[in-house]
């Protein structure tokens, strides 16, 4: 069973900056397209941003796009989501996925995602 753990999140400012990991442990992420999405409390969760299995292509929401950036080292089994220009509507639980089946697109939808982290709190004052 893959388990996903996301870690990095906490407090910032506004104008900060904050670097999200996600760590893979009982199967690989190499294969697999990955993704962040977030909720904040009372909102439905939203996609961030996804990457394919190689790197080679990256897709984000356009409320982070040109803020926020995806990576991946496969060597080490782990995603990365570097999170600039914080705004306090950044505040929320982000979590990271692993897509259904290998190889393929980014993608934007929950459902295209089969294995979930629990999520890291990110907090960002004004």
């Amino acid at each position: 069973q893959v388990q996903l753990v996301e870690s990095g999140g906490g407090l910032a400012q506004a104008g900060g900056s904050l670097r999200l990991s996600c760590a893979a442990s009982g199967g690989t992420l190499s294969s697999y397209g990955m993704g962040w999405f977030r909720q904040a409390p009372g909102k439905e969760r939203e996609f961030v941003a996804a990457i394919t299995a190689s790197g080679g292509l990256t897709d984000y929401g356009a409320s982070v796009k040109g803020r926020f950036s995806i990576s991946r080292d496969n060597a080490k089994n782990t995603v990365s989501l570097q999170m600039n220009s914080l705004k306090p509507e950044d505040t929320a639980v982000y979590s990271c996925a692993r897509k259904r089946g290998i190889w393929g697109p980014t993608a934007r939808y929950e459902s295209e995602y089969e294995y979930w982290g629990q999520g890291t709190q990110v907090t960002v004052s004004s």
